[in-house]
This record gives structure tokens, sequence and C-alpha cells, in this order.
């Protein structure tokens, strides 16, 4: 059986590996693909000032500085509360930032353009892939973990906490492309690289955990 689980994460590694490395080529290939403009017209054709605030709302935690706070001030509450190997996982996972940062420069795709979508707000770095979505992906994920293995939380906490994190990681891909920070084909490669990263540090989480237990 542990043998078969084994087959199936490589399994999953592969395709996710192949999937990213595909679509990259893609990206490469037509940066200002016609997949990506419909994309971005459908998702923004309905836009509402309240509409406005809640998507910026749901990308605001991706930013610096409060990214940084946000992984730092959750380390710290798992610390102080006696999660010692948790603690650490958590600020382990914020150096997916740098795999992130690494292919931006590699890909160096451009931002979406004023003249092409509705942009709200100013950006900075490569446009491929979405770092906010790779962030999302990877912390918010591993909370999910977290909220599953830690018998010892509160049921309604882990239940809460974990629901949140679900809710944000599936909502900021429509956020970065409604706030014309991204195209759909980089929000995409967030998720694929997101979870590749997210596969590496809970393999290496869980493994420490069994040795812990």
């Amino acid at each position: 059986m542990k043998n078969i689980k084994k087959h199936l994460i490589w399994y999953l590694v592969g395709g996710l590996t192949a999937g990213f490395m595909l679509l990259t080529a893609f990206v490469l290939l037509d940066p200002l693909s016609k997949i990506d403009r419909e994309f971005s017209e459908e998702i923004q054709e309905h836009h509402h000032l309240v509409v406005d605030l809640l998507m910026k709302w749901i990308s605001a935690f991706g930013y610096m500085p409060a990214s940084a706070i946000l992984v730092g001030a959750t380390a710290l509450l798992f610390l102080l509360s006696g999660y010692k190997k948790e603690a650490l996982f958590i600020v382990l996972g914020s150096l997916s930032g740098l795999v992130s940062t690494l292919v931006k420069l590699l890909v160096n795709r451009p931002r979406p353009a004023a003249t092409l979508v509705r942009v709200l707000g100013k950006t900075q770095q490569q446009s491929f892939p979405s770092g906010h979505v790779l962030f999302y992906v990877v912390f918010f994920g591993f909370l999910v973990l977290l909220m599953y293995q830690l018998k010892g939380l509160h049921k309604n906490l882990r239940i809460g906490i974990a629901g949140f994190s679900i809710l944000l990681i599936f909502s900021v891909p429509i956020s970065r492309i409604y706030l014309g920070a991204h195209w759909f084909t980089d929000v995409l490669g967030g998720f694929l690289l997101g979870l590749l990263c997210l596969i590496a540090l809970s393999y290496a989480y869980l493994n420490a955990w069994k040795a812990k237990t």
C-alpha cells in the first residue's frame, strides 16, 4: 500500500511538472494569446465597486509586507502553542517565493497592459507565473494540511481555518485576473507550480511528523 501511494505521488508530480512545462512553452510561444484576452474580458465584463473592493481584499494577503507578516505571525502562533515543527515548515514554505521569482525572470512575460485590460492597481515583477496564486496555494494549502493533522486543536477552529484557506486558494486566481494583474495562463501556472511546492513541503513535513510520532 505504501509503494502504491508513493507511485501515485510520483505520477502526480510528473503530471504537474509536465503540465507546467507545456504551459510555460505555450506562454513563451504566444505571450498574448486569444485565450488569455477572452478570459480576462469575461471576468472583467461585469465589474462593480463592491466587487472591486472584494477582489482587492482577497489579493491583499499576497502583497509585501503583508505576506511576510502573515507568515511570521502564523509561525509565531504555532511556536507559542508548542508546535515548533509546524512553525518551522510554515517559514520554509515561504521559500517557494524564490522559485516563483526565478521562473518570472526566465520567462520574462510582461504584465497585462492597460490598453488591453482594466488594471486596478500597480504591479511589480514579471507576469508568469502568478506569485500571489503560488503563495496562496503553498501557505493556505499547508494550513489545510495542518488542520487535518493536528487533532489536538479545537474542531471548530480547524474547520474554520481550513474552510477560509480553501476559499482564498480558489478565489485568488479570479481576483488576479479581475484586477488586471495577470492573464489566465499566469494564474494557472502559479497554481501548478504552487501545487508542486506544496507537495514537496507536505511530503517533508509528514515524514518529519511520522518520525516524531
